[in-house]
C-alpha cells in the first residue's frame, strides 16, 4: 500500500524529511515545466499579437501560472499562504506596490493574487530561457539602463497598471530590512501615483539571499502578506527612502512570523 501523503498536516508540525525532498523536487519541476511550456508559446504571440493585447494576455497567464504553482505547494503540504488581503488591490491601480523582499518567492505571491501587474526585472532575467519570453509578452520592465527603466515604469503607471519594485533593490540581508533605494520615490513622484507598501512574512529563510535553489528547507513555511501604510507621491527621494526604511523596520519588528538569519547574513 503506498503511503499517504501529509497534505493536511498542520502548519505547526514539522514534515517527514522524505517529504520535504519529496516536496522540494516536485515544486521546482512543477514551476519548470510550467515555464518551459509557455516559453515557445509566449516568444511566437509577441511577434503576433498587438502589443497592448499581448500585454494583457501575458500578465494573465503569469498571474494564473503563479498562483496554480502556489496551490501545488499547499496541496503537497509545503506551504501556508496568506494572501487574502491583495485581492482589494486589483481595481485600485494606478499604484506603485513596493514590499520587503525576504525571498524568491515574494514577486510570485503577489503576482498570483494581481492579475495586471508590471514587474520590473533584472535584465539577464528578461534573456532567462525559463521566464524570457513570458516577461517579453508581459512588457515587463528591465531594470537596465535606469533611464529607460524609469521612463518604461512611468509609461506603464499612466496606463493604469499596478507596478511592482522591491524598495531594498535586492533580498534582505540585514533584519528586519535592508537600506532602500531611492527608485521607488523617483518613479512614484515622476508618476504622480502613491506608494502601497505591502508586509511580507515568513517563517523560513528558504530562498532567502544565499540559500541554494536546491536546498531543503523545514516544511511547511508559512508565508502571509498584508497590505501597510499607502503614501503620496514623494517629493524627495533620498527623504521618502530613509521614511520607507523606517516604517518596514517599525512594522517588522512586530511580525507575527520571523524568518531566522538568511545565509548571505552569516558570511
Amino acid at each position: 500500500m503506498l503511503p499517504i501523503l501529509p497534505v493536511a498536516t498542520p502548519a505547526s508540525a514539522r514534515l517527514p524529511r522524505w517529504y520535504e525532498y519529496v516536496c522540494l523536487v516536485l515544486g521546482l519541476g512543477f514551476l519548470g515545466l510550467m515555464c518551459l511550456g509557455w516559453t515557445p508559446i509566449a516568444a511566437l504571440l509577441n511577434v503576433v499579437m498587438p502589443e497592448d493585447a499581448g500585454r494583457r494576455l501575458g500578465r494573465r497567464v503569469i498571474s494564473g501560472g503563479f498562483n496554480a504553482y502556489l496551490r501545488w505547494l499547499e496541496w503537497l503540504g509545503a506551504c501556508r499562504f496568506d494572501l487574502d488581503e491583495l485581492d482589494t488591490l486589483r481595481a485600485a491601480g494606478p499604484l506603485v506596490l513596493a514590499p520587503n523582499h525576504p525571498c524568491l518567492l515574494d514577486a510570485v505571491m503577489v503576482i498570483s493574487r494581481l492579475p495586471d501587474v508590471a514587474c520590473i526585472m533584472k535584465a539577464s532575467l528578461m534573456d532567462n530561457l525559463f521566464l524570457g519570453g513570458g516577461a517579453r509578452l508581459a512588457r515587463y520592465i528591465r531594470n537596465k539602463p535606469v533611464l529607460g527603466m524609469a521612463h518604461g515604469a512611468v509609461d506603464d503607471l499612466k496606463r493604469g497598471s499596478l507596478l511592482l519594485v522591491f524598495p531594498e533593490g535586492t533580498r534582505t540581508v540585514r533584519s528586519p530590512i535592508n537600506r532602500c533605494q531611492p527608485t521607488t520615490a523617483l518613479i512614484a513622484r515622476r508618476a504622480k501615483v502613491p506608494v502601497q507598501t505591502l508586509l511580507i512574512e515568513t517563517d523560513s529563510a528558504y530562498l532567502s539571499k544565499g540559500w541554494s535553489l536546491f536546498r531543503r528547507p523545514d516544511m511547511p513555511i508559512r508565508y502571509r502578506v498584508r497590505l501597510g501604510a499607502r503614501f503620496d507621491p514623494p517629493r524627495d527621494g533620498a527623504e521618502f527612502a530613509a521614511q520607507l526604511e523606517r516604517y518596514f523596520a517599525d512594522e517588522l519588528s512586530r511580525a507575527e512570523l520571523v524568518p531566522p538569519p538568511c545565509p548571505a547574513a552569516s558570511t
